[in-house]
């Protein structure tokens, strides 16, 4: 765990130093800022890392990819990699391989990764809203399935063989009516279209409502992680309080402590 801290630190530097040279801004997120505040750096248990960009910036970052370091890492995404199903982009450290259990026959590059999630706008209505989020459902449901398939039995496995079918390609098409739509100049919520949309109480206004305010992707401050700087929303508190509870300065049971995935095999 601590080898791959260190290079995924290498990553988020290169992240970070591309970032700043073409002004696009990005934010430590989930997990990733929680261990800022909380350890000054990793979450001990903690596997991976976690950045996120509005719609905007992380186009710009796809454009400017090719200026990270390719002995570090390289950007992957579907646009990059056609064997890769996500959603969302991954830096991947060069010459590594990385295989989540469930994953072994996906076709995609494996390797320590960091995740970079797009937040796309969500849209003002609560009709939109929800029709947004079955869309976005059913979306991350047909990329998944070629994982299921193998891993599910009786309906279930049935269900996603026939979602599989479907060609992830079609799929990421189809969600361009959201991510073709998202500007950073909007007033509008944001959500990783392609994580799990689930409603919680706004910070400010206290309505309960899909997404985060924008207001933590565009307003932004340093802060230390492990032996960087790196950025995060201004307004941490807030933020954290919103994802993980009033009490996100206390450390789970050591029972809960553990990797988001268990991991089938790796070279580092």
């Amino acid at each position: 765990m601590h080898k791959m801290h260190l290079m995924q630190l290498e990553m988020l530097s290169e992240l970070d130093r591309v970032c700043r040279q073409n002004n696009i801004n990005y934010t430590i997120c989930n997990g990733t800022l929680l261990g800022a505040v909380r350890h000054g750096g990793y979450i001990p248990w903690d596997d991976d890392a976690d950045t996120m960009m509005l719609r905007e910036d992380y186009e710009r970052f796809k454009e400017c990819s090719n200026q990270l370091d390719p002995s570090i890492c390289f950007f992957q995404d579907n646009s990059t990699d056609p064997g890769y199903r996500w959603g969302y982009g991954k830096l991947r450290r060069t010459g590594t391989s990385y295989v989540r259990a469930g994953q072994e026959h996906l076709k995609g590059k494996t390797g320590v990764f960091i995740d970079i999630f797009p937040a796309d706008d969500i849209p003002n209505s609560k009709t939109g809203a929800e029709f947004q989020r079955f869309f976005a459902y059913v979306a991350r449901k047909i990329l998944y399935s070629e994982v299921a398939k193998k891993n599910t039995t009786g309906i279930k496995k049935y269900w996603f063989q026939l979602l599989s079918c479907v060609s992830p390609q079609n799929v990421f098409k189809m969600m361009e009516i959201y991510t073709n739509k998202s500007r950073n100049s909007s007033n509008n919520r944001v959500t990783a279209l392609f994580m799990p949309i689930s409603k919680h109480v706004d910070p400010y206004s206290g309505e309960l409502l899909y997404g985060r305010p924008k207001k933590w992707l565009l307003e932004l401050d340093n802060y230390q992680f492990e032996n960087l700087n790196l950025i995060g929303p201004k307004d941490y508190d807030k933020c954290l309080r919103w994802q993980y509870g009033d009490d996100y300065m206390t450390p789970p049971p050591e029972d809960k402590r553990g990797q988001h995935a268990p991991v089938s095999s790796y070279s580092l």
